[in-house]
């Protein structure tokens, strides 16, 4: 009876050994699995193809979704709403532009300045039959080439396969209409369903310098792999970006970065013919005669008040005449630009459209010196200063996702929200953000996020100085026939309509360059000169 009650309180020892070490064991793992599932690198709220990183099934329950999560699927619900899916079995019964039927209402002979035309838009597919829903990316534009005048128009989609097209008649002479099908509203569904499938449409290589050795390694916002990665994350706002990790190379000696497009596509066969060149942005009124626009007469307009921060925007925001831009809501005033900015503190943050202005700057102001930042590469932080002035205004870009061919330095990378929060900011302090062109071949959760990060610094600098300025400038729109999967308009749309959405509760001035930029007609990534001139005229007006 002894040795059996000795053998049973062995046992009974060895067994709370054996689930002691079982629970540390656990735990130990747990805890790494649960570090890296701390930081959500994206939170993708749409059944897809992608392969996570992350076990699908966590050994540990989540965190509760943060307000930055909920406010993420909370647009994308919206967008999923606005965007739904639009199956079709054959290309003749998507969007035909060649037969739908576009009508002027109330038709004249000849229009006064200042009035409103209005078209009746009927879609029909390749079969002449009438479509039942809505969804096709549209772009309306006016314009009088000879007055080198140009505007948007408003479309109104009633979402039951007619549309109201709405022009403003700005300025007096011979006016031309357009009407592009740049997809139909099949073509824009695919692209939405197709860019939440996957991160790998980009590729990125990091370069690892240490001593003489260098190495080349595969990087991305998110890898499908099980190799060891460095981990380059801003755990408070919850981004990321990952390398495959060198043998015999720390993570921190990484310091290049370029980038190239994969051959992979989540779009169909089927899919892929709606945006081949000849049926992306087609001509719906073809056949429709310019429209003649007089005077009439009418009593003088009367005078706007001047353009200043803060005031709201109309569609269309405004008109080119002549070349130069005219808003709608205010007039601009020709400003003497070095004497506007005596004294400014400006910084240009985000991508190569708002570096462009940097360029601007330098080559219009003959007493801005540039200083040498001891970088190099075309993405290099930027700084010009005229000291007899006081002026300084500097360029970096944009945190990861950046693509480009060309190799660049990510030594100084950062998030634009730290550079956001190092700044002390007053009254001649001015920040302009533009953000958008390198986050359109990747799911749009990447681009929501980022967004809201930074508005968020830009409440909380907000807070601490009140008289900083902070302006966005919107994307412009791109080449048509550029890879639509990846870089087509309509993801550029979507994202605009993200930031006008997200802003419109801070106090900041928005400059429209997605409005300019179609009135312009321009359809390149970087404007022509002189448009990038009538942007930054704006934010002269702004600041003086």
């Amino acid at each position: 009876m002894e040795i059996s009650m000795i053998n049973y309180k062995s046992l009974l020892a060895l067994l709370f050994i054996l689930a002691s070490w079982i629970i540390f064991t656990v735990f130990q793992n747990s805890t790494k699995v649960w570090s890296a599932l701390n930081l959500s690198i994206s939170v993708h709220y749409r059944n897809n193809s992608a392969k996570s990183l992350f076990p699908k099934t966590p050994l540990i329950p989540l965190k509760p979704l943060t307000e930055t999560e909920l406010r993420i699927k909370e647009i994308i619900e919206k967008l999923d709403q606005q965007i739904p899916p639009r199956p079709f079995t054959h290309v003749n019964t998507t969007t035909s532009a060649a037969h739908s039927t576009a009508t002027i209402l109330n038709p004249q002979d000849t229009y006064c300045r200042g009035d409103q035309l209005h078209i009746l838009l009927e879609v029909r597919d390749h079969l002449g039959r009438r479509k039942q829903y809505g969804g096709d990316f549209l772009r309306a534009r006016m314009s009088s080439p000879a007055l080198m005048a140009g505007a948007s128009g408003k479309v109104t989609d009633f979402n039951n396969g007619t549309y109201l097209v709405s022009f403003t008649l700005f300025w007096e002479g011979q006016v031309s209409l357009s009407l592009l099908l740049i997809h139909p509203s099949e073509g824009a569904s695919a692209l939405w369903s197709a860019r939440n499938q996957g991160y790998d449409r980009v590729i990125f290589t990091g370069q690892f310098v240490n001593g003489t050795s260098q190495v080349h390694s595969e990087c991305g916002l998110i890898l499908n792999t099980n190799a060891e990665l460095c981990q380059y994350l801003d755990n408070r706002d919850q981004e990321g970006f990952y390398c495959v990790r060198p043998q015999h190379m720390p993570c921190a000696a990484l310091t290049h970065m370029y980038s190239k497009n994969k051959k992979v596509s989540y779009l169909s066969k089927q899919e892929k013919s709606l945006f081949e060149r000849s049926n992306v942005g087609v001509e719906i009124m073809e056949k429709f005669n310019t429209v003649s626009v007089s005077k009439c007469n009418k009593e003088t307009v009367a005078m706007k008040e001047k353009c200043k921060f803060g005031m709201t925007s109309t569609i269309p925001s405004g008109h080119v005449w002549r070349n130069t831009w005219n808003p709608v809501s205010c007039s601009l005033a020709t400003v003497k630009m070095k004497e506007c900015l005596r004294g400014k503190l400006i910084y240009l943050m985000g991508d190569s459209t708002i570096r462009q202005w940097m360029e601007y700057f330098k080559a219009s102001i003959n007493t801005l010196k540039s200083v040498d930042l001891h970088e190099s590469g075309k993405l290099q932080h930027q700084l010009a200063v005229d000291l007899d002035r006081n002026i300084n205004i500097q360029w970096q870009k944009h945190c990861y996702p950046l693509i480009g061919s060309m190799t660049y330095s990510v030594k100084e990378m950062e998030y634009l929200t730290r550079a956001i929060d190092r700044t002390g900011g007053e009254k001649n302090t001015v920040i302009v953000i533009s953000l958008g062109q390198h986050f359109r071949p990747f799911p749009i959760d990447v681009f929501i996020r980022r967004v809201l990060n930074v508005h968020k610094a830009i409440q909380h600098l907000l807070l601490r100085s009140p008289d900083t300025m902070v302006i966005i400038k919107t994307e412009n729109i791109r080449e048509m026939y550029n890879d639509a999967e990846r870089f087509s308009d309509f993801h550029g749309y979507i994202q605009y309509l993200i930031i006008k959405d997200i802003f419109q509760d801070l106090s900041v001035s928005i400059i429209d360059a997605w409005d300019i930029t179609i009135a312009y007609g321009t359809n390149n990534v970087h404007p022509p000169q002189h448009v990038v001139g009538n942007q930054i005229n704006i934010l002269l007006n702004y600041i003086c």
